[in-house]
């Protein structure tokens, strides 16, 4: 996902994760995986594996661990949830490293570079669909689920005459990666506005690019995100179809993930840093300026834009009836080959 330029974060230590070390195997079948983009952050050559266990934190040590995350609004939960000393409460000490989607965060969770990391659901449904033992343990980021107020938007040239999602049918549009969450939910918001999501082409382009591409008609309708929406809009594009709303009102973008082996090896970490983020979700629904300075201080967006934009949000439990909808839209265009097992998606109780 094409993010704002980014500044030294003064929240918490973040440092950039090292090359990873993983197999040709592992790689192969991470690529595609971009939960909002792909390529890679400056390496160092330090260690970033974790550098406790739960019994540390019992001890009145804090536990050390490392959570891979896009630095986006859809984050900001995390970022609020150090700040506000939830993940200490809990016994653990979190560094939040820098990435720039999936394309990092699966194999570095995979090869231990991770303890967790952020990443959306189709990313993730693509991962257990290519036998990637990994499995989401917090929710992060939800649409609004009011259309004409999401974070996320189709737009179009103002005289066009495309109006709602079923007017996208036999159009091109872009998405920031191609069989992944952006063209999967158009897809279906069309079906569900009585169109066929599978009469449509898409292209690849950044959220950063999207806006031009339309202005210069490159594209017919482009998909772009937060703070991009905004800036859009601003620039006198329309919003022609709201596609995470238009899914599934409850839908769950992304969240935090990790591998079954540290959910088996390491089961008190695993459990404080539900409960956090469980804590920071609920916080930062609550409390959205909190979220906007939290966002301001971790990204170099404008805050005359960040006074403005659309939050997404934040709630702790992942809804199983609209990750069920989306896993079917998946395979139906092609992006997996088997619906998902939610069961060993995600975390264990999910309603």
């Amino acid at each position: 996902m094409s993010t704002p330029s980014l500044k030294p974060a003064p929240l918490h230590r973040l440092r950039t994760s090292r090359r990873l070390a993983m197999g040709a195997g592992v790689l192969a079948l991470s690529l595609g995986l971009a939960a909002c983009g792909s390529g890679s952050p400056s390496g160092s050559e330090e260690d970033t594996t974790s550098a406790g266990t739960g019994s540390e934190a019992a001890s009145g040590e804090l536990t050390s661990i490392t959570v891979g995350a896009i630095p986006i609004g859809d984050v900001a939960p995390i970022h609020v949830g150090v700040k506000e000393g939830f993940f200490e409460d809990e016994g653990l000490d979190v560094e939040i490293v820098n990435t720039s989607g999936g394309a990092i965060a699966v194999p570095g969770v995979v090869a231990g570079d991770y303890d967790f990391a952020f990443g959306n659901t189709v990313s993730l449904m693509v991962a257990r669909d290519q036998g990637l033992p990994l499995r989401y343990v917090a929710n992060g980021t939800t649409t609004t689920g009011e259309e004409g107020k999401d974070f996320a938007a189709v737009i179009a040239l103002e005289d066009s005459e495309l109006e709602t999602s079923a007017d996208l049918q036999g159009n091109t549009a872009s998405s920031n990666n191609l069989m992944n969450i952006g063209d999967t939910s158009i897809r279906l918001a069309v079906d569900n506005d009585g169109g066929d999501g599978a009469d449509m082409d898409f292209i690849e382009l950044a959220f950063g690019d999207a806006a031009a591409a339309v202005q210069n008609g490159q594209v017919e309708a482009a998909l772009v995100l937060e703070p991009y929406l905004t800036r859009s809009l601003d620039a006198g594009l329309k919003a022609v179809s709201w596609p995470y709303a238009e899914a599934h009102p409850d839908l769950d973008i992304g969240g935090y993930f990790t591998s079954e082996e540290t959910i088996e090896q390491r089961p008190e970490d695993v459990e404080a840093f539900t409960r956090a983020m469980r804590k920071s979700m609920e916080f930062s629904q609550e409390n959205p300026e909190v979220v906007r300075e939290v966002i301001g201080e971790y990204t170099e967006m404008d805050p005359e834009i960040l006074d403005r934009i659309t939050l997404p949000r934040f709630k702790a439990d992942f809804s199983r009836e609209a990750m069920t909808a989306l896993g079917e839209a998946a395979v139906k265009y092609g992006v997996i080959d088997d619906a998902p097992d939610l069961d060993a998606l995600l975390p264990e109780e999910t309603p």
